[in-house]
């Protein structure tokens, strides 16, 4: 029988699995190709947390060579799906943000996912939600600092 621990890293597996699959049809609701919807779920996600990216931190996130990423942030912003923006304190710098047109459809989309979410949360008092947030804080901090030590061939540094 698994551990506790098993199952619930199982669950946050197939939470992962499900918010790439709802960011995928969002894409896709929006006529996106699949990288192209990864890419833009993670300048929202970004923009969400207080943390823009720039280009070449969304390659990064991705697995895109700055070539496929350039190509793929023109298209993105060709078709007003995101706008890039110079950083007032340091011109040089460029981060990426959601464009006009994107606000309508992630609501029309994601708005009856939230009011189910909020009714799951309901569920449960105050202090657990405070302990899980602190627990998936803490496993993303976790994965976060192993993906930074994972070289270019996917294996650990030692």
């Amino acid at each position: 029988m698994a551990s506790s621990s098993d199952r619930l890293v199982a669950a946050l597996h197939e939470h992962g699995m499900a918010y790439g699959e709802l960011g995928r049809r969002f894409g896709a609701a929006i006529g996106l190709h699949v990288t192209d919807a990864i890419a833009l779920v993670e300048i929202l996600s970004a923009h969400e947390r207080g943390v823009p990216l720039t280009q070449s931190a969304l390659a990064r996130r991705v697995g895109l060579t700055p070539g496929a990423m350039s190509s793929l942030i023109n298209r993105l912003e060709g078709a007003g799906r995101i706008r890039r923006v110079r950083d007032t304190a340091d011109r040089r710098v460029v981060t990426l943000h959601a464009g006009d047109n994107v606000d309508a459809p992630l609501e029309r989309f994601f708005t009856p996912l939230a009011d189910r979410m909020a009714e799951v949360m309901n569920r449960y008092p105050p202090e657990a939600l405070a302990e899980f947030t602190r627990l998936l804080t803490d496993v993303c901090q976790t994965m976060d600092a192993y993906a930074e030590q994972l070289d270019t061939r996917g294996t650990a540094q030692t």
